[in-house]
């Protein structure tokens, strides 16, 4: 299984940065898609990055495109996501998930805009962005 661990959320200005990590264990999380997901006040969840660990195919949504960076470090065990040009409707609670390897390719885009697969969840941590 998986087990992951998202941090670096907090409070910034439109405009600015902030990078969050999701530091993950276990003995399938480097075979693992990572998703990146947030769900900000009254709306659904969306997936808005994903990062195949063992090759670094990455993924965007359209939203976050040009402004996010995933990333992934093997000897932190972790995946980053680098956020530039923070705008207030990227205030969130963002979350990272797990995607074990399976016979659908990692970071597979499905039908309602999430990533396929993601079986393991971390808890989230809080962006807000302020104008």
């Amino acid at each position: 299984d998986v087990q992951l661990q998202a941090s670096g959320g907090g409070l910034v200005q439109a405009g600015e940065s902030l990078r969050l990590s999701c530091r993950g264990s276990g003995s399938a999380f480097a075979d693992s898609a990572i998703g990146w997901f947030r769900q900000a006040p009254g709306k659904e969840r969306e997936g808005i990055s994903c990062i195949v660990f063992s090759n670094g195919y990455a993924h965007y949504s359209d939203s976050v495109k040009g402004r996010f960076t995933v990333s992934r470090d093997y000897i932190e065990s972790t995946v980053y996501l680098q956020m530039s040009g923070l705008k207030p409707e990227d205030t969130a609670v963002y979350y990272c998930a797990a995607a074990p390897s399976s016979e659908i390719p990692g970071c597979t885009v499905t039908a309602d805009g999430s990533y396929y697969g993601m079986a393991y969840w971390g808890k989230g941590t809080l962006v807000t962005v302020s104008s």
